[in-house]
């Protein structure tokens, strides 16, 4: 395992950070300055945090928490954690751009039901993470704060659209970390940076407020974390019923905070690999992720080939009808604005311009094909407990790219095809958890997704921990925190 040097806050874990807040054996003071002295080294080099605040403010924010403590007031679990809400999130008070130049001032009023979770539960805003424009694209670079650079590789991209949350946990310029996933979005960005990313089950974090709360089930918020625990954590703050959004789970996040650990001997799970041969992969990424599945044996489960039988290019194209409805209706405003249209960049107006073309049938079928997709998925959990495949088909790519235009000698067809492989947990809302995988020759990370049945996202959470327990990939720092 390597190490930071001793007696550093951030390289705590974020659970015995807030342990040693609690204990008082850490003041919320110290943490902030370590947190905001890694910020100042390292976010010029990899651009992951944006809007940052003044140090000044956030020091005396500390120092309120301080007194709170002494007090024997605690807000909650997150209580003096620095913490940066995706650009996605509106955050009261606090610049909320979406990536987009057109929104580069706009300051919402009110937070989103998340972000005012981790408020309420002792978050201090030091700014917010980097997006692609309006969270298109599983690469995260925009014209109002520029690319995101990989924690492991600054020349590579960092994945999307969480790449700014996924880099500022992987570098420790946040403890925990906060993201959304509609195609992947907490799932690629922590493969490609060596961390954990959790999509919930659909519901299980209320997504909102937002002016249409039935139709969008495809996008969800959830946590990041550098381990398990911490995901788990992260999530029993965010999720939990909100009467504002009439599709969230009913309960609230206490049944995270249980143990992870479990017994998994004899757990079946179910090898997806590529689809057989449907998804085109780069060269190792199969490979790679094949050679880490041994890890389950580790852990007592049995691993077996599973194909869910279902035509994949009719999922494809349920996919696109669903999504360009979805994104083409929540951006129809800018683009009916002259001024916004302008600025919206070619993969945006081509979302909005596939949503404008579609018809009631059209919609009607792909939820058809979805709701399709959902039973097969329920067949093979008949046989499996838990499914897994790549996390991504390409490895982190050049930065300076805005998508990876041919993959394993196949061309992309679309923007986004290169992501195919995290639709199926998108359109059958399962929880599925990222996990790190290990690192091919060049030394860039690679992640696996271990998808559960409908609403069991501890199950996977305890999978996920065992994992983490029986593997060597998470211990691994990337080379800026091991510099000088």
């Amino acid at each position: 395992m390597q190490a930071q040097p001793s007696g550093d806050p951030t390289a705590l874990s974020a659970t015995e950070l807030s342990t040693a807040l609690h204990a008082r054996t850490l003041s919320c003071r110290e943490v902030m300055s370590a947190y905001l002295a890694r910020i100042d080294r390292l976010n010029p080099v990899f651009n992951p945090l944006v809007s940052l605040q003044a140090p000044e403010a956030l020091l005396s924010q500390a120092d309120e928490r301080d007194a709170q403590l002494r007090r024997g007031e605690s807000m909650g679990w997150m209580h003096g954690f620095p913490q940066a809400p995706k650009d996605m999130a509106a955050t009261a008070g606090l610049t909320t751009t979406l990536g987009f130049r057109g929104l580069a001032t706009q300051v919402p009023a009110r937070d989103a039901i998340m972000v005012e979770r981790m408020r309420r539960a002792g978050a201090i805003f030091v700014g917010k993470s980097n997006t692609p424009e309006f969270g298109l694209g599983s690469h995260t670079y925009n014209q109002v704060f520029g690319t995101t650079r990989n924690a492991w590789d600054p020349s590579r991209s960092a994945g999307g659209s969480s790449g700014g949350a996924a880099v500022a946990l992987a570098l420790h310029l946040l403890p925990v970390a906060d993201g959304s996933d509609m195609m992947g979005s907490l799932r690629n960005p922590a493969g490609w940076n060596n961390v954990y990313g959790l999509r919930p089950s659909f519901g299980r974090v209320p997504h909102g407020p937002a002016d249409e709360v039935f139709f969008q089930q495809l996008g969800t918020e959830g946590p990041m974390g550098r381990n398990v625990a911490d995901v788990a954590m992260l999530l029993s703050v965010q999720a939990g019923h909100d009467a504002r959004v009439p599709l969230s789970l009913p309960g609230d996040g206490a049944a995270f905070t249980a143990s992870l650990a479990r017994d998994f001997k004899g757990t079946r799970v179910g090898w997806l690999g590529d689809f057989d041969g449907h998804l085109p992969m780069e060269e190792g990424v199969l490979d790679l992720c094949r050679g880490a599945l041994g890890h389950f044996s580790d852990i007592g489960c049995t691993v077996e080939a599973a194909q869910p039988g279902f035509d994949m290019e009719r999922l494809w194209r349920a996919w696109l009808t669903l999504r360009s409805f979805l994104v083409g209706g929540r951006l129809a405003p800018m683009h009916a604005d002259a001024g916004h249209r302008a600025l919206l960049k070619p993969e945006a107006l081509w979302e909005i311009e596939q949503g404008r073309h579609l018809d009631a049938q059209a919609v009607y079928r792909a939820s058809a094909d979805r709701s399709a997709w959902h039973q097969a998925l329920g067949r093979l959990f008949e046989h499996h407990d838990f499914l897994v495949l790549p996390s991504a088909q390409v490895f982190p790519f050049d930065a300076g790219l805005p998508w990876p235009r041919e993959v394993g000698g196949r061309a992309m067809d679309t923007y986004h095809r290169w992501m195919e492989v995290v639709i199926g947990g998108t359109l059958a809302g399962l929880p599925v958890i990222c996990v790190p995988a290990g690192f091919n020759a060049q030394g860039l990370p690679m992640g696996l997704q271990i998808m559960g049945r409908p609403q069991a996202d501890l199950e996977v959470l305890q999978l996920a921990h065992a994992w983490q327990q029986a593997t060597p990939f998470g211990d691994r720092l990337p080379p800026a925190l091991l510099a000088a």
